[in-house]
């Protein structure tokens, strides 16, 4: 039986994982507070009065600015502070609603990031805005069995958090998630849609906790299955709770 074995959120696109235990979900909705803020380059013309999706190469990565898997980011929704921390230490913390707590951000980030920046980096959201790799919004799914699989290939050890999911599911046989595009899945209250397969970029080469740019996942798949694809989107389709635990159940839709 395959179950919900972590969740995550991410607060900054781009930057580190928050774990929690359980998230309320919307029709057509992502995890709450998931990639709500992102830390754009200068030249990055992103308006917060009419936000629009934008190609993530507007924002800063870990594509190419892998040392952003250093620093660990907590996110407070209720008092809408950020805190930064690197090796368990904060080193900037404001309340991103203000324009003087989103300042001590963007400093900190500049002096950080000062050779990879295009322009000095501006920390943006906007209301009901997410930054998401994808138009709309979406959660995603990674079968921790598929990584393992991966493992045997990459003849590596790797962290199922190179490929930044929100749901980490085990007791699925490798590589099933890919079965599941075109169905429905009922995971706790919620249902959804799985629209796509995930295709994957340069960031899963970076290990999410050295920051080191230390294997070649995209050659490891491609060598080993034939594709560069990790994980599935997961589109709601009707409201509830999930929580870590819960079943996943594929859903036969079709009335023969």
């Amino acid at each position: 039986m395959a179950r919900l074995a972590a969740l995550y959120r991410y607060p900054v696109k781009g930057m580190s994982a928050e774990a929690v235990e359980t998230a309320d979900l919307e029709i057509g909705g992502a995890i709450p507070h998931d990639r709500v803020l992102a830390l754009a380059h200068g030249s990055t013309r992103f308006d917060p009065e009419a936000p629009e999706w934008m190609s993530k190469t507007n924002f800063f990565m870990l594509q190419r600015n892998e040392r952003l898997a250093a620093l660990g980011v907590r996110f407070d929704p209720h008092s809408r502070v950020l805190t930064v921390s690197r090796d368990g230490r904060a080193v900037a913390r404001g309340e991103v609603s203000t324009p003087v707590g989103r300042a001590v951000i963007e400093q900190f980030f500049g002096a950080y990031l000062a050779d990879e920046a295009r322009g000095a980096p501006r920390l943006v959201a906007a209301e009901g805005h997410v930054f998401m790799d994808v138009p709309g919004k979406t959660l995603s799914l990674i079968n921790r069995a598929s990584v393992k699989d991966l493992e045997r290939v990459a003849a590596a050890p790797v962290d199922p958090l190179r490929f930044r999911g929100n749901l980490l599911i085990e007791g699925a046989e490798p590589w099933a998630e890919f079965g599941w595009v075109g169905r429905e899945l009922a995971i706790g209250q919620a249902r959804f849609r799985v629209p796509e397969r995930i295709n994957r970029c340069a960031a899963v080469n970076v290990d999410p906790v050295s920051a080191k740019r230390d294997l070649n996942l995209l050659k490891s798949l491609m060598t080993g299955y034939g594709h560069t694809d990790m994980g599935i989107y997961l589109e709601v389709i009707a409201p509830g709770r999930i929580a870590v635990g819960d079943e996943i159940r594929p859903v036969d839709t079709d009335p023969r």
